[in-house]
């Protein structure tokens, strides 16, 4: 790793950094004053917005008019870190995200989600605590709230979007409520896994017509609506689809782990 990419880097995060604990500290101290939370709201609003910014990330959302009234669940594509603070931008309502349980480590990031009630995910967790967070999702739509899920259960190394876990869809499935596809592309371009820095560019989120959930239906056709409908958003505003989708490497290791 050569010096230029460390001062790029430092220059990035440094003031990322600050910008996490300034936002972070009116969440906690003024978001259990506010009604519903709403200083939190305000909170991740502002961190993503003025940090997708300051990272030379311009967010460009598509068809918002298609977003009803809560609750309903957000599906998203999901191809970096950077789609937190993307979505967290633009997406309506007081969403709650299923944040990857290290998520809830960090300082000030992680405590304005535990706070804010987001829910934690671990995915290698075992069936019984799987059941447990569909039950904090089931919790969250029964709120009135939306939730936001990224059903590939993992990022996409390449953009492409993998097939979906089920968890998010039982709880929409239980509670009656929509489901509302998302996608994004080209986050997964500006920082790939591993990478300690940034590139600049443009990404558009496009949001797609609600998907009810029909009398009769089953949770594995609502998941496989969901899907489709997402690869045609993400087909639509450039990503690349192709005729056959390659597995998961992710879930490939488990099953090897699984298997030994």
């Amino acid at each position: 790793m050569d010096a230029s990419t460390l001062v790029h880097a430092a220059t990035q995060w440094v003031p990322f950094a600050a910008r996490t604990a300034l936002y972070g500290t009116i969440s906690l101290t003024l978001g259990p004053l506010t009604k519903d939370h709403r200083a939190s709201l305000w909170a991740m609003r502002r961190w993503s917005r003025v940090s997708a910014k300051g990272l030379d990330i311009h967010v460009e959302p598509i068809d918002l008019q298609n977003v009803p009234e809560p609750p309903f669940v957000y599906a998203a594509n999901h191809q970096s870190l950077l789609d937190v603070l993307v979505l967290g931008g633009v997406l309506p309502h007081d969403f709650k995200w299923a944040a990857k349980r290290s998520l809830m480590k960090i300082p000030f990031l992680g405590w304005h989600l535990a706070l804010a009630g987001h829910v934690p995910v671990d995915r290698r967790a075992g069936s019984r605590a799987a059941a447990e967070v569909v039950k904090r999702f089931e919790e969250v739509l029964k709120a009135g709230k939306p939730l936001l899920i990224f059903p590939e259960g993992t990022r996409s190394e390449d953009g492409i979007v993998r097939p979906f876990k089920n968890g998010g869809f039982y709880a929409a499935h239980r509670t009656g409520v929509p489901i509302v596809p998302v996608a994004l592309d080209g986050t997964y371009r500006l920082m790939k896994k591993g990478a300690i820095d940034t590139g600049k560019g443009h990404i558009p989120v496009k949001i797609g017509k609600p998907i009810a959930v029909r009398k009769g239906m089953k949770v594995g056709e609502l998941r496989d609506l969901t899907h489709a409908a997402i690869i045609d958003l993400h087909r639509s505003i450039g990503g690349y689809v192709p005729d056959i989708v390659p597995p998961n490497p992710l879930d490939q290791r488990e099953e090897a782990r699984e298997g030994s």
